[in-house]
């Protein structure tokens, strides 16, 4: 793809765009877009033809501190550019900050596939999203949760305090053994005055 681009650009059919704007700590940065359209996917006569773009963002002393190239089937304009490149970038927010969770935080997504004949990944897969949507929602709605979550720390460690306490003590509901948990951490309504 990359010496297609580059034939493009002698051609005069790679297009840029160059924009300053106020970044995240509110200094200015420049954006720098270029993007092609119906560039070939691979080195093959019958190859998906895709429109590409790129970013680069310098900073004010021109260091460059983003740099990311994305493909996609929308028409690329320089009037659309910067909010396709704005989601690109937003999708690989997601990546990072749900599916590295679901992989790395202790819901253990990735040894799941290639298990079973048939069924068993797709199982695994739909308890592990499940589970990630329930404690999603628990973060949402349930103050006791957020409590202890933040106090434990990192999902794993949590997930190992409900496994301990659960394999040794009986609890009738999930709200006991959240009080349960916020006495034996002093927090919440059970946090000890220091004096």
């Amino acid at each position: 793809m990359s010496s297609w681009l580059e034939g493009l650009q002698a051609k005069g059919q790679r297009h840029a765009l160059k924009l300053k704007r106020k970044g995240k700590t509110n200094r200015w940065e420049h954006h720098h877009y270029r993007w092609a359209s119906g560039v070939p996917l691979t080195d093959s006569d019958d190859a998906l033809q895709v429109n590409w773009c790129a970013v680069t963002i310098t900073n004010a002393e021109g260091k460059v501190t983003y740099r990311n190239a994305f493909i996609t089937d929308w028409p690329i304009t320089a009037e659309n550019v910067a909010g396709l490149v704005a989601a690109g970038r937003a999708r690989w927010k997601i990546e990072n900050e749900h599916n590295n969770v679901l992989k790395n935080r202790g819901y253990h997504l990735a040894h799941n596939f290639g298990h079973g004949k048939e069924h068993l990944a797709s199982l695994l897969l739909t308890l592990n999203l499940l589970a990630f949507g329930l404690h999603t929602l628990l973060e949402l709605t349930d103050e006791s949760y957020r409590l202890i979550r933040a106090t434990v720390g990192a999902r794993r460690k949590f997930f190992t305090h409900l496994e301990a306490l659960t394999t040794y003590l009986y609890f009738e509901t999930w709200e006991r053994l959240l009080d349960f948990m916020l006495r034996g951490l002093e927090i919440g309504p059970y946090a000890v005055p220091k004096s």
